[in-house]
């Protein structure tokens, strides 16, 4: 018996179903392709990653060897440098942080280049022994009774504790009122200078002790800047509101209401 040939609706059947077939074929393969360039980009986009924490790591690795190798270069410790390298860290944190919030960069350059100009002269005075010879040879005019190891020590305490209790005194004075806290914190910081000048120290650790004490000096003047003039708080609070986005909603909200009347009160 011969077999009949398919009808239109069996054969429109079968071409759907191999339309189906062959739209799930690109569908897969789609997929499988979408998968594998998913795949790369995953590939790239770590090893890009990877690069760039290698590359991050090595920044460290040279920036911090490089503190520690001048430390050891210019001050003969590698000690120098990690003290030296953190406070010049925290030097900037604090100078970001003050420039956050306005305080004029034209200030805080004027307080690095008085802070510099310190570290110079207690850097000099100290590699070259200027100020361990000056008390010396003053002890030996005044206290020549005294221990030879002692004059210069003696010499230079009561010295620096006088200069410093006066500028104290002026200092507190300049603010309307003398204050004994600030002699007597005047006095203080005066005998530290005076042990530490007083003292014969090596020309690399003179010159260490003499960035240090730029770089504590740099912070210090300049908060005791903001701490005169403060910080401008309005100016501050209107860099960050949308001042005219406001009053243009304002303006809005006044003409829509000078046109729309008001719903009656129940």
């Amino acid at each position: 018996m011969d077999q009949q040939p398919p009808g239109l609706l069996e054969q429109l059947g079968t071409t759907i179903e191999a339309a189906k077939r062959l739209l799930r074929a690109h569908i897969d393969l789609a997929k499988a392709e979408l998968g594998e360039i998913v795949d790369a980009v995953k590939r790239v986009i770590g090893l890009a990653i990877g690069a760039l924490a290698l590359l991050f790591a090595t920044l460290l690795v040279v920036f911090i060897g490089g503190l520690l190798f001048l430390g050891d270069w210019l001050f003969g410790s590698m000690g120098w440098g990690v003290l030296l390298g953190s406070l010049l860290l925290i030097d900037l944190a604090v100078m970001a942080a003050l420039a956050a919030v306005d305080v004029p960069g034209g200030r805080l350059g004027r307080d690095l280049g008085l802070a510099t100009v310190l570290g110079l002269v207690v850097a000099i005075v100290l590699e070259y022994d200027l100020a361990h010879q000056a008390w010396t040879s003053l002890g030996d005019s005044l206290l020549p009774g005294v221990d030879s190891g002692w004059r210069p020590v003696i010499v230079a305490i009561a010295a620096l504790a006088i200069v410093g209790a006066v500028l104290g005194l002026i200092l507190s004075a300049r603010d309307g009122h003398a204050s004994g806290g600030a002699a007597v914190g005047g006095a203080a910081v005066g005998v530290l200078a005076g042990l530490i000048s007083a003292a014969s120290v090596p020309g690399q650790i003179g010159a260490a002790l003499g960035v240090l004490v730029g770089l504590i000096a740099w912070p210090v003047f300049s908060g005791i800047g903001v701490a005169r003039r403060g910080v401008d708080a309005e100016a501050l609070k209107a860099k960050f509101t949308p001042d005219e986005s406001i009053d243009e909603a304002k303006e809005t909200i006044e003409w829509v209401r000078a046109r729309v009347p008001l719903a009656p009160k129940s």
